[in-house]
Parts: structure tokens; sequence; C-alpha cells
């Protein structure tokens, strides 16, 4: 079994959007979901790290992000739950701005994938890794805020801190 896979350690935090969730593993964060979100794990194996010191970087990162004074994250990620798909959907959002956004049918032409939309829709959907990697940003074609793990009501409160809605 790979270190990544064994499993994580966890810290809980609060944001102005509720409760988070945090994991990382030997390799890197490989988790932030916001509390009662969609795809949310089981945790129950997953032991308290308070004092973990990725996982409390990335809580003061997050913080700073909320407060309007990071736009980047720099911590080191772990996608290794994910399907080869998946990580690369997941990179790809990775590239996309503070306060821009993207479509899904851009995100799939991007990956050179643009008759699967769908495939990436659902690849965004299942991104463990909310605000660090910025599936938020990602629209409907028609620029409505379809779709997102958190809620619409974060997904919306995420563009307007990034100022990429009103």
């Amino acid at each position: 079994m790979s270190v990544s896979m064994l499993s994580p350690r966890i810290l809980r935090i609060q944001s102005p959007l509720g409760g988070v969730t945090l994991a990382a593993s030997d390799a890197g964060l490989c988790g932030v979901w916001f509390q009662a979100q969609k795809h949310f794990p089981d945790l129950h194996r997953w032991p308290e790290a308070p004092d973990d010191a990725l996982l409390r970087e990335a809580g003061k990162q997050l913080a700073g992000y909320f407060a309007g004074k990071r736009r980047v994250f720099d911590l080191p990620l772990d996608t290794s739950r994910g399907t080869p798909f998946q990580r690369e959907v997941w990179a790809a959002l990775g590239k996309v701005d503070y306060g821009c956004t993207t479509s899904y049918g851009a995100l799939a032409a991007t990956l050179g994938r643009a008759s699967a939309v769908r495939a990436v829709g659902a690849a965004v959907g299942r991104n463990p890794m909310s605000v660090i990697v910025p599936c938020h940003r990602v629209l409907g074609k028609d620029g409505s805020l379809a779709g997102y793990a958190g809620g619409l009501d974060r997904k919306i409160a995420l563009l307007q801190l990034e100022g990429a809605v009103s």
C-alpha cells in the first residue's frame, strides 16, 4: 500500500461559510470539505491531528483567503485517491485564476476532450479539495451557477469574495 493510501489525518476548522474538515496524508493535503457537502467521506477511521503542521498551514492559508488576503494556495496536494481522468481535471481547475471563471465546456476543451463535458462536470463535482482546487470557478455554458458540492450559496459567496460575480 502506498503511503498516500494510508488513513489520512484530519483537522476541523471554522470558516465564514461554516465548518470545514481538512485532511492530509503523508504525501500532502488530500481533502477540504465543507460540513454536510456532497461526497463527504466517511471519516470515522481518520484520526484528529490538531498539531499537524500541514493541516495547520492549510487552515492558516484558508483563513487568509477568506479574509481577502490570499489569492493563491501554496500547499502540497495529494490527489492519488482520484482516477487519472479526475486528477487531470483537478489539475486544470488549479489553473483557473482567482477572480476568473470558466465553463465546463471550456474546461473540457482545454483538456482536449471537448465532447466529454459531462465527464468533466462529474470530475469537477468529485473534487476533494474545495476552495484549494477552485471548482467553484466553473459555471454553466450560459454563465449560470450550475452545481457545487458545497451548495450554491457557498459557490456564490466564494465567487463574490473573489469579485467574479456581484
